[in-house]
């Protein structure tokens, strides 16, 4: 069960630095660092969208519930890191 554990952890870290990636990308956007009419940054930035936006929207629905409006801030990144985080440290355990 060793080697399993081990790619499951794997996964989880690159999935861990996807989502990092993702934030930093969107914050570039957004502040006008870098400008997706450039097709090498748009295609990094769809992949990235496409890859993280299926586990975090449903923490955005729960945290749009929850907590009030936060003027614009996504912590949802923050959330699922700190939840693979977990994961990570309990796979660690077995």
């Amino acid at each position: 069960m060793g080697p399993l554990l081990d790619l499951v952890d794997l996964l989880l870290r690159l999935y861990m630095w996807l989502l990092i990636a993702s934030a930093i990308m969107s914050w570039l956007v957004t502040f006008q660092v870098i400008n997706t009419s450039n097709r090498a940054i748009h295609t990094v930035g769809n992949f990235l969208y496409q890859i993280t936006e299926p586990a975090l929207k449903p923490i955005r629905r729960v945290v749009r519930r929850v907590l009030p409006n936060l003027r614009g801030v996504d912590i949802s990144p923050l959330i699922l890191i700190i939840g693979i985080w977990f994961l990570r440290r309990i796979i660690a355990v077995l």
